[in-house]
């Protein structure tokens, strides 16, 4: 897994911005969701900070940027296909990661006609997007290493090399180290490893996390 930009915003303090069209008012907000629970919980707040919009319409990809495996939109009572799904359109191209954007419409009074309500949504999300702050999430996982005290420096001049940092060690009858860096440096990393200690270090995964 490589790494990718996500909003640097929580969901308790959402990104937002705002635009008006023929009366309308839309306003966006979007904030990093990582799973599927977090967005619904995110859009469920909007909604209550929110109860007097006419529609609180919504979309969401909890993944990279680009995945579909868990996404999620709605119309909240617009017209169906003319704010979710063309919402969603934009953030899936976005090429930002675990976002949803809420976007509450109050009715001016002047329809919008499908074709314009599709491009007020979309557009609201552009602007909101255009100047949301994002971050590189960097999917890590530590690592167990066992190996000889004579190839413990040469470990250490390669930490750099793979963004890896030293989380504890301790010397016994051999040297054990645990090490956190990027998931995608770990398979180049073991060959390494076996490449300093002739194959006798011993390495194991002990567990994955998204940043």
């Amino acid at each position: 897994m490589t790494r990718y930009a996500v909003p640097d915003v929580a969901p308790q303090h959402p990104h937002c911005t705002e635009i008006v069209i023929r009366r309308s008012r839309f306003l966006a907000q979007c904030a990093q969701t990582p799973n599927p629970a977090t967005a619904r919980a995110f859009v469920d707040q909007i909604r209550r900070q929110h109860a007097d919009a006419t529609h609180n319409c919504w979309a969401y990809a909890a993944g990279a940027p680009g995945d579909t495996a868990q996404i999620g939109s709605s119309d909240d009572g617009e017209p169906h296909g003319t704010a979710g799904r063309p919402m969603l359109q934009i953030v899936l191209h976005s090429g930002i990661g675990e976002l949803c954007v809420v976007v509450s419409r109050w009715f001016g009074g002047v329809k919008l006609g499908t074709g314009g309500l599709v491009r007020a949504y979309q557009d609201s999300v552009r602007e909101c997007l255009a100047s949301l702050p994002v971050r590189e999430r960097v999917p890590e996982c530590s690592l167990q290493l066992a190996l000889g005290y004579a190839h413990v420096d040469a470990l250490r001049r390669m930490l750099p090399t793979f963004e890896a940092r030293l989380e504890s060690e301790e010397y016994l009858a051999d040297a054990r180290l645990q090490l956190r860096l990027p998931q995608e440096h770990v398979a180049a990393f073991t060959v390494a490893l076996a490449g300093i200690s002739n194959g006798a270090a011993r390495c194991s995964v002990l567990e994955e996390s998204s940043d």
